[in-house]
């Protein structure tokens, strides 16, 4: 016997109720997203310093954050179908506390190669981004998914620019209190392990796999859960073979992607282009991050809106919208020469960025919903592809402003490859019953 998933789904989101399952699961898994966010970019802010302590030269720092988005590649895909398999408590618990191990390993490098490593294995965790994306996917009805995946992921998302602004402040604290630079920044990419420790503690503890409640035991009671497919690998191929995914795997390569480089160059970018200080400049780039606390929230609620008149279509029309300006303001933000303008252009762009990446998730769930897993996680390496791309684009370029103007025209055609989704009628009318059985639930409820 198999569970219909759809049932029990929330068709509100009560931000300040702790006491259901899907609002735990809301809250547990951007936190989580948070903190695996913070941890993967934490150094970024920090590379002037440990780049003058290990004298990094300009392609060791580009093979660095190259590291730091190739890994997530692979675990992106496998996390989604072992969501599937095994559910998203399990997935991101081991994800947390296995992730931290490579954080702490960071902070004892001393040596360029032992410092490379360890960026590369720290980007596994980047893939809590599929296990966020795809709890809340099963958590919540129609009618809110858009809204609250990209509101779980835009809340993790901001650990970026969280990260940017405090982990140069926290290097100085340790220095204030006379701890040697060169041991002071280690001491600072430890506490990310720490708090991942913990929130992996508490995603055991406090969340559950669907309404129903956590895989295993449904699966013990001979209520199957999963897509139906035997294993990862079939879910993985049967999400791979619709084309819809691998336009939004390019879409998400363009938002999310562009979204990881500028975390790993823009503060450097400031120092190098502007001369701005360490702090200066990790504030700076801290905006960029920081928009997603509201920016990719926004995305999604402009898809759940503009679906309840136009459905499937209108939410790839808003995704189309979103990436084709990004790739205008990227290409603006290459031209700035003053500081101010720079930081205008940027934030213009960064808002952008994050709606996109909150309308590309919006749509994600409608794509094929017996296997949810895959789906999300070949979308979400997508987004680790772009951002590898680009970085061997920096390498080949003379210098950033180069690379962003180039980036930003790529964005573009990329906006206009969203164009090419289509869905059959049928499909269009399946969505639309279940999307209007939710509105009447969801009117039930409130009566």
């Amino acid at each position: 016997m198999s569970i219909d998933l759809s049932a029990k789904k929330a068709t509100r989101i009560h931000l300040f109720n702790f006491k259901t399952a899907t609002m735990r699961a809301f809250h547990m898994s951007w936190l989580a997203f948070f903190v695996c966010f913070f941890a993967w970019f934490a150094c970024a802010p920090l590379m002037p310093v440990i780049a003058d302590e290990f004298h990094l030269s300009k392609d060791q720092i580009a093979n660095i954050n190259i590291a730091a988005v190739a890994i997530t590649i692979l675990v992106r895909l496998a996390v989604g179908p072992l969501c599937d398999k095994y559910g998203p408590r399990k997935a991101h618990t081991g994800l947390l506390l296995i992730g931290s191990i490579p954080v702490f390993g960071l902070s004892l490098a001393n040596s360029y190669e032992m410092f490379l490593f360890f960026r590369l294995l720290i980007g596994a965790i980047g893939a809590s981004f599929v296990i966020t994306q795809y709890h809340t996917s099963i958590m919540f009805a129609p009618n809110v998914v858009g809204t609250a995946n990209a509101t779980t992921a835009g809340w993790g998302n901001s650990g970026g620019g969280a990260t940017q602004a405090l982990m140069p402040f926290l290097l100085s604290a340790l220095v204030m209190f006379g701890v040697e630079q060169t041991l002071g920044w280690r001491f600072a990419l430890a506490v990310p392990g720490i708090m991942m420790i913990i929130v992996g503690l508490m995603y055991w503890t406090f969340t559950q796999d669907c309404p129903q409640g956590n895989f295993k035991a449904l699966n013990a009671q001979g209520i199957y859960v999963s897509s139906g497919k035997k294993g990862g690998l079939a879910i993985l191929l049967h999400a791979a073979k619709n084309y819809r995914v691998w336009i939004l795997f390019t879409a998400y390569g363009a938002c999310f992607g562009i979204e990881i480089f500028i975390h790993n160059v823009v503060a450097m970018y400031y120092v190098d282009q502007f001369q701005f200080g360490l702090k200066e400049a990790g504030l700076t780039a801290g905006i960029f991050g920081l928009l997603a606390l509201f920016a990719r929230a926004l995305g999604g609620i402009v898809s759940d809106r503009i679906a309840v008149t136009k459905g499937l279509d209108g939410r790839t029309k808003v995704l189309f919208c979103m990436i084709v300006l990004e790739g205008v303001f990227l290409v603006l933000f290459s031209h700035m020469q003053t500081p101010l303008l720079a930081i205008l252009s940027m934030t213009i762009f960064a808002i952008f960025t994050h709606m996109a990446c909150g309308a590309t998730y919006a749509l994600v769930p409608f794509i094929d919903r017996d296997a949810l897993g895959g789906v999300a996680g070949i979308i979400g390496a997508g987004g680790n592809v772009g951002a590898v791309a680009a970085g061997f684009l920096l390498k080949g370029m003379l210098d950033i402003q180069t690379c962003l103007m180039v980036l930003g025209i790529l964005v573009t055609i990329a906006g206009l490859c969203v164009l090419g989704i289509r869905f059959s009628t049928a499909h269009k009318e399946k969505e639309q019953q279940l999307f209007e059985d939710a509105l009447r639930e969801r009117a039930n409820t409130a009566q």
